[in-house]
């Protein structure tokens, strides 16, 4: 008997092996039986003629698809290749570019298989996930891994930042955007959305609570609404100095850059070189947490605002009005 043989022979028989295995096996193969059939390929011809595609699930029986905003980009009309061959048309019914999301309605009266989003408050890392795409009408694609970290936080395509995002090494392919992140218990916790090429198979989607309040918001309004109180913003750190003398704990906050004229900011009297330590007590560090706080929840309601002017701490209230398209916070 040689080295190599002898080596072998020394490794025992381990029959715990093959039933963790199929345990694995049997966990990725059921979620992809349950999951799969909602999964489709969305065909997107955009403005300038040129087409695009992604992946997208179905979250109800009636046809109502979420995909990526970047999938979706500005086109209204997309064709919608389902797991078992049928060809549907389906119209854009909102996105959000701020979370990286859209939503779709299928035109054709029929009944479709659907997912159902779980809570992904209840993830834990390490927890098994598997992502499913129809990338380029390969249906129903599947990697499988585990969450490696959640609450990251990613720049989307107009510079905002997504917050909440689950960090995955399930592998991502190209055309797998907009397809589902799926537990091994079969519910859909996230929308997968992002790789970062080169960075050895880090991959991002959008956790699924995220999404539940985001088509919420397009189904009722078809869009995503955000408070806004007509200032530009970016962040400045506070001195050492600074911070004792006005009690501050913060080591940074945002200093108001410009104000709209008319804005509830300027009705409140809120002026260029004050800064913005807090929004109704939840302290502000930077421009994204700025945003972050603006929230639909606040338009229309008064809220406290704390600031720092001339060395003195002093609150202000204001009323938000409704973000306009592309406006600063």
């Amino acid at each position: 008997m040689n080295e190599n043989s002898a080596s072998r022979a020394e490794i025992p028989d381990n029959p715990d092996d093959t039933a963790l295995l199929d345990a694995y096996s049997r966990a990725v193969t059921a979620v992809v039986d349950h999951i799969g059939p909602a999964v489709v390929r969305l065909d997107v011809a955009g403005p300038n003629g040129r087409a695009g595609s992604g992946s997208g699930v179905i979250l109800s029986p009636d046809g109502l698809v979420v995909t990526n905003h970047h999938v979706v980009a500005a086109s209204q009309r997309m064709r919608v290749t389902t797991a078992d061959g049928r060809q549907l048309n389906a119209r854009v019914v909102g996105t959000d570019p701020d979370t990286d999301l859209a939503l779709a309605r299928v035109d054709e009266n029929v009944v479709l298989p659907a997912a159902a989003l779980g809570d992904s408050r209840k993830l834990r890392r390490g927890q098994l996930v598997i992502a499913i795409g129809n990338p380029l009408g390969f249906e129903s694609t599947v990697t499988a891994g585990v969450v490696s970290a959640l609450g990251r936080s990613l720049r989307a395509s107009n510079g905002r930042l997504v917050d909440d995002l689950i960090q995955t090494d399930a592998a991502l392919n190209p055309g797998n955007s907009g397809g589902p992140l799926v537990a091994s218990h079969g519910e859909v916790v996230g929308i997968n959305t992002a790789i970062i090429q080169g960075a050895q198979g880090i991959c991002f989607a959008i956790a699924a609570n995220t999404v539940k309040h985001v088509l919420g918001e397009l189904v009722r309004h078809g869009r995503v609404r955000r408070a806004w109180i007509g200032i530009a913003a970016a962040q400045t750190a506070l001195p050492a100095r600074l911070r004792h003398l006005a009690g501050v704990a913060q080591e940074s906050a945002v200093m108001v850059a410009s104000v709209e004229p008319g804005s509830p900011a300027a009705t409140a009297g809120i002026t260029p070189g004050d800064v913005v330590l807090a929004i109704e007590g939840a302290p502000v560090t930077g421009a994204d947490e700025l945003v972050r706080n603006l929230t639909g929840e606040r338009i229309d309601r008064t809220i406290a605002i704390e600031l720092l002017r001339d060395g003195s701490r002093r609150t202000v209230s204001l009323v938000p009005h409704e973000r306009p398209r592309r406006a600063a916070a």
